[in-house]
Protein backbone atom coordinates (compact mmCIF):
# COMPACT_ATOMS: atom_id res chain seq x y z
CA UNK A 1 0.00 0.00 0.00
CA UNK A 2 1.18 3.39 -1.00
CA UNK A 3 0.37 6.29 1.42
CA UNK A 4 0.49 9.44 0.52
CA UNK A 5 -0.04 12.25 3.43
CA UNK A 6 -2.38 15.72 3.23
CA UNK A 7 -2.26 17.92 5.89
CA UNK A 8 -4.27 21.19 5.40
CA UNK A 9 -1.57 23.26 3.86
CA UNK A 10 -1.70 20.60 1.13
CA UNK A 11 -5.23 20.90 0.35
CA UNK A 12 -4.81 24.23 0.05
CA UNK A 13 -2.82 23.95 -2.33
CA UNK A 14 -4.24 20.92 -4.50
CA UNK A 15 -5.39 21.42 -7.50
CA UNK A 16 -5.57 19.90 -11.25
CA UNK A 17 -3.13 19.36 -14.10
CA UNK A 18 -3.51 17.91 -17.56
CA UNK A 19 -0.83 16.26 -19.54
CA UNK A 20 -0.01 16.08 -23.25
CA UNK A 21 3.44 13.89 -22.78
CA UNK A 22 1.69 11.51 -20.09
CA UNK A 23 -1.07 10.86 -22.31
CA UNK A 24 1.74 10.06 -25.07
CA UNK A 25 3.35 7.54 -22.99
CA UNK A 26 0.16 5.74 -22.12
CA UNK A 27 -0.23 5.60 -26.22
CA UNK A 28 3.27 4.05 -26.79
CA UNK A 29 3.13 1.67 -23.86
CA UNK A 30 -0.17 0.49 -25.71
CA UNK A 31 1.54 0.42 -28.80
CA UNK A 32 4.55 -1.53 -27.08
CA UNK A 33 1.92 -4.29 -25.85
CA UNK A 34 2.30 -3.27 -22.36
CA UNK A 35 -1.95 -2.75 -22.53
CA UNK A 36 -4.58 -3.12 -24.79
CA UNK A 37 -4.34 -1.67 -27.68
CA UNK A 38 -7.91 -1.24 -29.04
CA UNK A 39 -8.37 1.06 -31.86
CA UNK A 40 -5.34 2.42 -31.66
CA UNK A 41 -4.41 -0.76 -34.50
CA UNK A 42 -4.36 1.27 -37.05
CA UNK A 43 -1.38 3.72 -35.55
CA UNK A 44 0.98 0.22 -35.49
CA UNK A 45 2.65 0.97 -38.80
CA UNK A 46 3.31 4.93 -37.95
CA UNK A 47 4.75 3.72 -34.64
CA UNK A 48 6.64 0.88 -35.96
CA UNK A 49 7.78 3.68 -38.68
CA UNK A 50 9.30 5.76 -35.72
CA UNK A 51 10.85 2.94 -34.18
CA UNK A 52 13.06 2.17 -37.41
CA UNK A 53 13.63 5.79 -37.99
CA UNK A 54 14.29 7.52 -34.51
CA UNK A 55 15.56 6.77 -31.14
CA UNK A 56 11.74 5.95 -30.10
CA UNK A 57 12.43 2.07 -29.01
CA UNK A 58 15.15 3.86 -25.68
CA UNK A 59 11.67 5.87 -24.78
CA UNK A 60 9.72 2.49 -25.13
CA UNK A 61 12.60 0.94 -23.02
CA UNK A 62 11.84 3.71 -20.25
CA UNK A 63 8.18 2.35 -20.18
CA UNK A 64 8.38 -0.94 -18.47
CA UNK A 65 5.30 -3.48 -17.12
CA UNK A 66 5.58 -1.75 -13.19
CA UNK A 67 7.54 1.42 -13.81
CA UNK A 68 7.65 4.37 -16.47
CA UNK A 69 10.48 6.40 -15.59
CA UNK A 70 9.29 10.38 -14.62
CA UNK A 71 11.05 12.29 -16.56
CA UNK A 72 9.85 11.58 -19.94
CA UNK A 73 6.48 12.42 -18.66
CA UNK A 74 6.59 14.75 -15.60
CA UNK A 75 3.60 16.02 -13.62
CA UNK A 76 1.97 19.17 -15.64
CA UNK A 77 2.01 22.78 -14.45
CA UNK A 78 -1.57 22.65 -14.58
CA UNK A 79 -4.71 22.97 -16.49
CA UNK A 80 -3.43 24.58 -19.64
CA UNK A 81 -0.35 22.70 -19.84
CA UNK A 82 1.25 22.68 -23.70
CA UNK A 83 2.89 20.50 -25.68
CA UNK A 84 5.96 22.76 -26.12
CA UNK A 85 5.51 23.13 -22.29
CA UNK A 86 5.81 19.38 -21.61
CA UNK A 87 8.77 19.28 -23.75
CA UNK A 88 10.92 21.97 -21.97
CA UNK A 89 10.32 20.42 -19.08
CA UNK A 90 12.35 16.87 -20.42
CA UNK A 91 14.37 19.18 -21.96
CA UNK A 92 15.82 20.96 -18.80
CA UNK A 93 16.00 17.34 -17.11
CA UNK A 94 19.74 17.50 -15.25
CA UNK A 95 21.58 14.85 -16.32
CA UNK A 96 21.71 13.01 -12.88
CA UNK A 97 18.37 12.95 -12.72
CA UNK A 98 17.81 11.01 -15.65
CA UNK A 99 20.44 8.77 -15.00
CA UNK A 100 19.12 7.72 -11.99
CA UNK A 101 15.41 7.33 -13.62
CA UNK A 102 16.92 5.34 -16.78
CA UNK A 103 18.79 3.06 -14.23
CA UNK A 104 15.56 1.65 -12.36
CA UNK A 105 13.61 2.06 -15.49
CA UNK A 106 16.41 -0.78 -17.13
CA UNK A 107 16.76 -2.58 -13.72
CA UNK A 108 12.51 -3.36 -13.35
CA UNK A 109 12.20 -3.81 -17.39
CA UNK A 110 13.43 -6.72 -19.69
CA UNK A 111 16.97 -6.60 -21.79
CA UNK A 112 17.34 -4.26 -24.03
CA UNK A 113 19.51 -4.56 -27.38
CA UNK A 114 22.81 -3.04 -27.56
CA UNK A 115 21.68 -0.12 -29.73
CA UNK A 116 19.14 0.84 -27.19
CA UNK A 117 21.76 1.11 -24.59
CA UNK A 118 24.01 3.25 -26.49
CA UNK A 119 21.30 5.89 -26.62
CA UNK A 120 20.79 5.52 -22.85
CA UNK A 121 24.56 5.93 -22.06
CA UNK A 122 25.00 9.04 -24.14
CA UNK A 123 26.02 12.07 -22.98
CA UNK A 124 23.10 13.99 -24.92
CA UNK A 125 20.43 11.14 -23.88
CA UNK A 126 18.00 13.48 -22.58
CA UNK A 127 18.13 15.64 -26.31
CA UNK A 128 17.95 12.16 -28.25
CA UNK A 129 14.82 11.35 -26.07
CA UNK A 130 12.69 14.30 -26.35
CA UNK A 131 13.29 14.36 -30.00
CA UNK A 132 11.90 10.98 -30.52
CA UNK A 133 9.26 11.86 -28.35
CA UNK A 134 8.13 15.10 -30.08
CA UNK A 135 8.49 12.91 -33.22
CA UNK A 136 6.04 10.75 -31.72
CA UNK A 137 3.77 13.40 -30.82
CA UNK A 138 3.08 14.70 -34.07
CA UNK A 139 2.76 11.40 -35.78
CA UNK A 140 0.92 9.50 -33.10
CA UNK A 141 -1.23 11.66 -31.00
CA UNK A 142 -1.54 15.49 -31.67
CA UNK A 143 -4.95 14.47 -33.87
CA UNK A 144 -6.23 12.80 -31.41
CA UNK A 145 -5.45 15.09 -28.85
CA UNK A 146 -8.35 18.22 -28.86
CA UNK A 147 -10.80 15.10 -27.91
CA UNK A 148 -8.49 14.08 -25.27
CA UNK A 149 -8.21 17.60 -23.64
CA UNK A 150 -11.54 18.03 -23.73
CA UNK A 151 -12.60 14.76 -21.83
CA UNK A 152 -9.80 15.63 -19.15
CA UNK A 153 -11.39 19.17 -18.64
CA UNK A 154 -15.06 17.59 -18.57
CA UNK A 155 -13.21 15.06 -15.62
CA UNK A 156 -11.93 17.96 -13.73
CA UNK A 157 -15.18 19.93 -14.14
CA UNK A 158 -17.04 16.99 -12.31
CA UNK A 159 -14.11 16.72 -9.90
CA UNK A 160 -14.89 20.51 -8.92
CA UNK A 161 -18.60 20.08 -8.40
CA UNK A 162 -17.83 17.20 -6.01
CA UNK A 163 -15.69 19.63 -4.31
CA UNK A 164 -17.86 22.42 -4.10
CA UNK A 165 -20.39 19.94 -2.83
CA UNK A 166 -18.53 17.88 -0.01
CA UNK A 167 -15.15 19.21 0.12
CA UNK A 168 -12.36 17.47 -1.09
CA UNK A 169 -13.03 13.87 0.51
CA UNK A 170 -15.88 14.03 -2.22
CA UNK A 171 -13.51 15.31 -4.86
CA UNK A 172 -11.12 12.55 -4.08
CA UNK A 173 -13.81 9.68 -3.70
CA UNK A 174 -14.10 8.07 -6.71
CA UNK A 175 -10.78 8.89 -8.46
CA UNK A 176 -10.15 5.16 -8.52
CA UNK A 177 -11.50 1.97 -6.61
CA UNK A 178 -8.09 1.36 -5.30
CA UNK A 179 -7.87 4.63 -3.64
CA UNK A 180 -9.38 5.86 -0.64
CA UNK A 181 -8.91 8.94 1.75
CA UNK A 182 -8.33 7.72 5.48
CA UNK A 183 -6.67 9.58 8.31
CA UNK A 184 -5.52 12.14 6.89
CA UNK A 185 -4.06 10.59 3.81
CA UNK A 186 -4.49 9.01 0.47
CA UNK A 187 -4.45 5.27 0.71
CA UNK A 188 -3.37 3.70 -2.56
CA UNK A 189 -4.06 -0.47 -2.61
CA UNK A 190 -0.93 -1.69 -4.99
CA UNK A 191 1.24 -4.93 -5.03
CA UNK A 192 4.15 -2.44 -6.19
CA UNK A 193 4.21 -0.51 -3.15
CA UNK A 194 4.22 -2.20 0.27
CA UNK A 195 3.47 -0.13 3.36
CA UNK A 196 5.29 2.89 2.08
CA UNK A 197 4.34 6.39 3.38
CA UNK A 198 5.64 9.98 1.40
CA UNK A 199 4.82 12.87 4.00
CA UNK A 200 3.61 16.02 3.28
CA UNK A 201 5.79 18.57 2.23
CA UNK A 202 3.06 21.52 2.19
CA UNK A 203 2.99 22.17 -1.76
CA UNK A 204 -0.21 19.84 -2.58
CA UNK A 205 -1.39 17.58 -4.79
CA UNK A 206 -1.65 17.79 -8.11
CA UNK A 207 -4.46 15.41 -9.84
CA UNK A 208 -4.35 14.58 -13.18
CA UNK A 209 -7.04 12.85 -14.92
CA UNK A 210 -5.49 10.62 -17.88
CA UNK A 211 -7.50 9.04 -21.09
CA UNK A 212 -5.05 6.22 -21.47
CA UNK A 213 -4.02 5.24 -18.58
CA UNK A 214 -7.62 3.84 -18.11
CA UNK A 215 -8.46 1.99 -15.98
CA UNK A 216 -4.77 2.13 -14.71
CA UNK A 217 -3.35 4.77 -11.91
CA UNK A 218 -0.36 6.20 -11.41
CA UNK A 219 1.79 8.14 -8.66
CA UNK A 220 4.56 11.10 -9.13
CA UNK A 221 6.22 10.64 -5.13
CA UNK A 222 10.29 10.80 -5.91
CA UNK A 223 11.70 14.55 -5.72
CA UNK A 224 12.56 16.14 -7.57
CA UNK A 225 8.64 15.86 -9.32
CA UNK A 226 5.76 17.46 -7.38
CA UNK A 227 3.84 14.82 -5.57
CA UNK A 228 1.00 13.72 -8.12
CA UNK A 229 -1.69 11.55 -8.56
CA UNK A 230 -2.82 10.69 -12.23
CA UNK A 231 -6.13 8.49 -12.45
CA UNK A 232 -8.49 7.56 -15.39
CA UNK A 233 -10.85 10.04 -16.35
CA UNK A 234 -14.35 9.49 -16.61
CA UNK A 235 -16.03 9.20 -20.06
CA UNK A 236 -13.29 7.28 -21.94
CA UNK A 237 -15.49 4.88 -22.99
CA UNK A 238 -18.11 6.92 -24.66
CA UNK A 239 -14.87 7.99 -27.19
CA UNK A 240 -12.98 4.68 -27.62
CA UNK A 241 -15.66 2.24 -27.64
CA UNK A 242 -17.39 2.08 -30.66
CA UNK A 243 -21.31 1.45 -30.82
CA UNK A 244 -22.83 -0.35 -33.27
CA UNK A 245 -25.57 1.71 -35.19
CA UNK A 246 -27.97 -2.14 -34.46
CA UNK A 247 -27.46 -2.03 -30.72
CA UNK A 248 -30.81 -1.16 -28.87
CA UNK A 249 -29.80 2.83 -27.92
CA UNK A 250 -28.56 3.29 -30.94
CA UNK A 251 -31.69 1.82 -32.52
CA UNK A 252 -33.78 4.25 -30.26
CA UNK A 253 -32.03 7.33 -30.13
CA UNK A 254 -29.82 7.51 -33.07
CA UNK A 255 -25.65 6.58 -33.44
CA UNK A 256 -25.22 10.56 -32.30
CA UNK A 257 -27.50 10.83 -29.57
CA UNK A 258 -27.05 7.62 -27.87
CA UNK A 259 -23.13 8.67 -27.83
CA UNK A 260 -23.65 12.03 -26.54
CA UNK A 261 -26.06 10.78 -23.56
CA UNK A 262 -23.36 7.78 -22.77
CA UNK A 263 -20.98 10.84 -22.80
CA UNK A 264 -22.66 12.56 -19.96
CA UNK A 265 -21.81 10.33 -17.34
CA UNK A 266 -20.27 13.85 -16.28
CA UNK A 267 -21.98 17.49 -16.68
CA UNK A 268 -19.85 18.80 -19.84
CA UNK A 269 -20.87 21.76 -22.23
CA UNK A 270 -21.61 21.94 -25.74
CA UNK A 271 -18.02 22.62 -26.96
CA UNK A 272 -16.71 19.86 -24.87
CA UNK A 273 -18.63 17.63 -26.09
CA UNK A 274 -18.22 18.59 -29.84
CA UNK A 275 -14.12 17.93 -28.88
CA UNK A 276 -14.76 14.42 -27.14
CA UNK A 277 -16.88 13.26 -29.43
CA UNK A 278 -15.50 14.72 -33.03
CA UNK A 279 -18.86 16.36 -33.89
CA UNK A 280 -19.73 19.78 -35.18
CA UNK A 281 -20.71 21.94 -32.04
CA UNK A 282 -24.18 22.85 -33.74
CA UNK A 283 -24.99 19.13 -34.49
CA UNK A 284 -23.87 18.93 -30.56
CA UNK A 285 -26.99 21.48 -30.08
CA UNK A 286 -29.30 19.74 -32.10
CA UNK A 287 -29.16 16.57 -30.62
CA UNK A 288 -28.89 17.94 -27.12
CA UNK A 289 -32.00 20.01 -27.60
CA UNK A 290 -33.97 16.48 -29.06
CA UNK A 291 -32.50 14.85 -25.74
CA UNK A 292 -33.69 17.44 -23.26
CA UNK A 293 -37.67 17.68 -24.64
CA UNK A 294 -37.14 13.80 -24.52
CA UNK A 295 -36.47 14.41 -20.82
CA UNK A 296 -32.78 12.52 -20.97
CA UNK A 297 -30.75 16.03 -19.78
CA UNK A 298 -31.17 19.13 -18.51
CA UNK A 299 -29.29 22.04 -18.62
CA UNK A 300 -27.36 23.66 -15.64
CA UNK A 301 -25.31 27.47 -16.17
CA UNK A 302 -21.79 27.00 -14.08
CA UNK A 303 -20.26 30.32 -14.53
CA UNK A 304 -20.22 31.27 -17.85
CA UNK A 305 -20.96 27.92 -19.24
CA UNK A 306 -24.33 25.81 -19.66
CA UNK A 307 -23.61 22.26 -18.78
CA UNK A 308 -25.77 19.51 -19.91
CA UNK A 309 -26.16 16.30 -17.35
CA UNK A 310 -28.30 13.49 -17.69
CA UNK A 311 -31.73 13.42 -15.70
CA UNK A 312 -32.25 10.24 -13.64
CA UNK A 313 -34.19 8.94 -17.19
CA UNK A 314 -31.15 9.59 -18.98
CA UNK A 315 -29.08 7.46 -16.23
CA UNK A 316 -31.56 4.80 -16.51
CA UNK A 317 -31.78 4.54 -20.33
CA UNK A 318 -28.17 4.93 -20.69
CA UNK A 319 -27.19 2.00 -18.09
CA UNK A 320 -29.79 -0.40 -20.39
CA UNK A 321 -27.14 0.55 -23.36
Amino acid sequence: MLRLEVDAADLLHTRFGVSPLFELGGLLRKLAGLAPLGRFARLRPEFDRLRAQTDLDAVVALHTAVYGADFIGPPPAGLQQTWTADLDVVRATPLPVARREIARALAKGPRVSDSVLRVLRSADVVDRLAAALESAWLALLAPDWPQLRAICESDVVHRAGRLGEGGWAAAFDGLHPDLRWRDGALELDTPLERGRTVPTDGQGLLLVPSVLIWPRFGAFTDPPWRRALVYPARGVAALWEEMPAQTGLGELLGRSRARLLLALDSPASTTQLAARLGLAVGAVGDHLAVLRRSGLVRPARSGRSVLYRRTALGDALAAQG
